[in-house]
């Protein structure tokens, strides 16, 4: 039945069919609306796009057009050729370009060769680092790491978004968006907890002024950090627990490398040391292993059922059909 038909049914229809076929019409709708939005790599896909956008052209980004361009030609290249390494069960470029994206959006450099590199290296590292079946590292923070670490003229800018709250309050709004969708909310709010907690400790014990401590929730590559990388589904711990305890390592990391020697980009540092834990607490803490499926959700490898990646009462899990 095409939505004319029912359109037509619902206007000469009694009024207890008439609510039946008006609820079957929204059905449909929303099933439709719904399908090419359901991945929620989507939404990270748009939401930092935005971000690189209002870099670009708001904030004045240190980027050319061309390491853009060749930034996210490495990283679908590599993806494509990785697929011969390790065929997936589903095949999707949407990773990739949110790693370029992240690449992009946090490392700079003087010269056309870094970004490329990085990229390449970020997507080539998701099929030669692999524990269980699942890769490692979070692939943009591996990227900016083997560029820092290993790539002449190459940094992490933490000021290049300004500290306007405004931009702040932006990146909280899509970063929520993102990492709910992407069930993983509860690593990205238990580092920010966590992490500003200790903060505004060591603030207070030294007894500098409450500003000092707002002026960290301004750092758009704290923000950054927080929502798109640390609550990255396929390298995040499977379990809430694991989750929980991660964040926290994390955190207690970050702060010993930038207050205890003094180290630049501690975050990804952090990040990348703390990424050899996950294996640990996967298997302390057991529980289906996320996986990206053709419609967006995720699918245990374990015993074959879509699911969302959440493990509490299989009654309220929100369920992705693969194709």
């Amino acid at each position: 039945m095409d939505a004319a038909s029912l359109s037509h049914e619902v206007i000469s229809a009694p009024s207890a069919p008439r609510i039946a076929l008006v609820r079957e019409c929204l059905i449909r709708v929303a099933g439709a609306l719904a399908g090419p939005f359901a991945d929620p790599r989507i939404f990270q896909v748009a939401s930092l796009g935005i971000l690189l956008a209002a870099g670009v052209f708001l904030r004045d980004f240190s980027l050319l057009p061309a390491q853009i361009i060749l930034t996210f030609a490495a990283a679908i290249v590599a993806q494509r050729i990785s697929w011969r390494w390790n065929p997936p069960k589903s095949r999707s470029l949407r990773s990739a370009i949110i790693t370029a994206l992240g690449i992009t959006l946090l490392l700079r450099t003087d010269n056309l060769m870094v970004h490329p590199i990085a990229a390449a290296s970020a997507i080539a590292a998701k099929s030669i680092f692999r524990v269980r079946g699942k890769h490692l590292f979070n692939p943009a923070m591996l990227g900016v790491i083997v560029a820092i670490a290993a790539l002449p003229g190459s940094w992490v800018s933490p000021g290049q978004w300004g500290q306007e709250v405004a931009y702040a309050g932006w990146f909280i709004a899509l970063g929520a968006i993102v990492t709910r969708r992407a069930e993983r909310g509860d690593i990205s709010w238990g580092f920010l907890a966590m992490y500003l907690g200790a903060m505004e400790a060591r603030d207070a014990w030294l007894g500098y002024s409450f500003a000092v401590w707002t002026h960290q929730l301004d750092n758009g590559a704290l923000l950054l950090f927080a929502f798109f990388m640390i609550s990255d589904p396929m390298t995040s711990p499977n379990s809430r627990r694991g989750r929980i305890a991660h964040a926290a390592v994390v955190a207690a990391i970050a702060l010993a490398l930038q207050f205890g020697l003094y180290a630049q980009n501690s975050l990804v540092w952090a990040l990348f040391c703390a990424s050899f834990a996950v294996p640990a607490w996967d298997r302390l803490f057991p529980a289906p292993k996320f996986e990206w499926n053709s419609k967006g959700g995720s699918h245990d490898s374990e015993n074959g059922r879509a699911n969302s990646g959440r493990t509490r009462d299989p009654r309220r899990r929100r369920h992705y059909i693969a194709a």
